[in-house]
């Protein structure tokens, strides 16, 4: 099975090309470049750039993986927005996978820690997991502060280990590997995916300004 993975939750734009075969993920290609202005001009060149690399076209896959946060809105939906666009226009299935959760796949530090990714505004996204990278709590998002856990994965960790407390372990991004990785059993069993729901956690930063009131005599 071919799978193309996309994720714009964090200042990453990472698109990646990998098969699956049974449980086994192996990462064909992948770009990476972060960069928090350039998620609609960067995500759909690296797709191409990836199916290239593995000698393969859009037609080859199977399905598509797409992180859907938690993240910022404007980021976060142009991942999104590309994978279904791809999703639709190839006929084939998107599945929907946490972040969080991709970048704790890959982490396993061998104890319970903490994934934190940036959310702006002086403030993480947070989520906990076992030590096997089961979820146990989160996503949220609060001011960063000492969560009661030694270890912590994601760039929200090591842009503000000190005030969490922490030991910062990589990755700092979700990856193709991990978001392949969350999704195997629904890619495997060919179960069908849940909504394209985004992780905003929050509204967005730009609102609709407020209608002007009326002045009358």
């Amino acid at each position: 099975m071919l799978v193309l993975a996309i994720d714009t939750s964090t200042p990453a734009v990472t698109a990646g090309l990998a098969t699956l075969e049974r449980a086994d993920v192996s990462v064909l290609a992948e770009r990476v470049t972060v960069n928090a202005r350039a998620h609609g001009e960067l995500i759909t060149p690296h797709v191409v750039e990836v199916l290239e690399e593995a000698g393969h076209t859009l037609a080859d896959l199977d399905a598509i993986v797409c992180g859907v946060g938690p993240g910022p809105f404007t980021g976060l939906r142009a991942g999104m927005a590309t994978a279904g666009a791809f999703g639709h226009a190839l006929g084939i299935p998107v599945y929907p996978v946490c972040g969080h959760d991709a970048i704790a796949a890959v982490a396993l530090p061998g104890e319970q820690f903490l994934v934190v990714t940036d959310a702006r505004r002086r403030e993480v996204y947070w989520a906990s997991y076992d030590a096997n990278g089961k979820r146990l709590d989160g996503p949220k998002v609060r001011e960063p502060g000492d969560l009661g856990f030694a270890v912590a994965a994601g760039d929200g960790a090591r842009q503000y280990a000190e005030k969490l407390g922490v030991r910062v372990v990589e990755p700092y991004y979700p990856s193709t590997g991990g978001l392949v990785t969350v999704a195997k059993r629904e890619l495997v069993a060919g179960t069908p995916p849940e909504p394209l729901t985004p992780l905003y956690l929050r509204r967005p930063d730009a609102v609709e300004p407020a209608a002007r009131k009326r002045v009358t005599a």
